[in-house]
């Protein structure tokens, strides 16, 4: 057994059983290393946001909501034909990074390893689940409503 798993045994965990079907929807919860709150810097967060939306790093893929979280983001992605999950997230893992990293002035691991996903069913949890998304400023206390928090987006607006 490698012994990175038996420091982080949940990550092994977190990949079992995982799936990749092209054209589903999938709520990904990404969390940051130690779950250290490096969204609260506003250039920080600023540069991470633009990430979510970027047509670029998304491929084929599309971003139906999210929300950046202190110390994490929800995210509600369908797949396209071409790009799995891993890839997709792997992706926009690397790149906020590294956008993250240069507004820090730092260099090294912003994201934890690994990634929290659930396939979504049907119409009506796509919108509970984004609504979810979108709620969680307000669960956090950082707002009392959405539209007073600056870091999200769904797009139902």
């Amino acid at each position: 057994m490698n012994a990175n798993m038996h420091r982080n045994p949940g990550h092994r965990a977190l990949r079992s059983g995982r799936t990749s079907i092209p054209h589903h929807i999938y709520h990904v919860t990404v969390v940051t290393s130690a779950r250290t709150p490096w969204f609260k810097n506003d250039c920080v967060a600023h540069q991470v946001a633009r990430c979510l939306g970027d047509r670029q790093l998304l491929g084929d893929a599309a971003t139906l909501a999210w929300v950046l979280m202190p110390d994490h983001f929800h995210w509600l992605c369908q797949l396209g034909e071409d790009d799995p999950l891993p890839v997709v997230v792997a992706r926009m893992k690397s790149a906020t990074a590294r956008k993250a990293n240069a507004v820090l002035g730092r260099e090294g691991q912003l994201w934890q390893r690994g990634y929290h996903e659930r396939a979504v069913r049907g119409h009506d949890d796509v919108e509970q689940v984004a609504r979810y998304i979108v709620g969680n400023p307000i669960r956090a206390g950082l707002a009392e409503e959405p539209g007073a928090y600056p870091y999200w987006n769904h797009v139902w607006l």
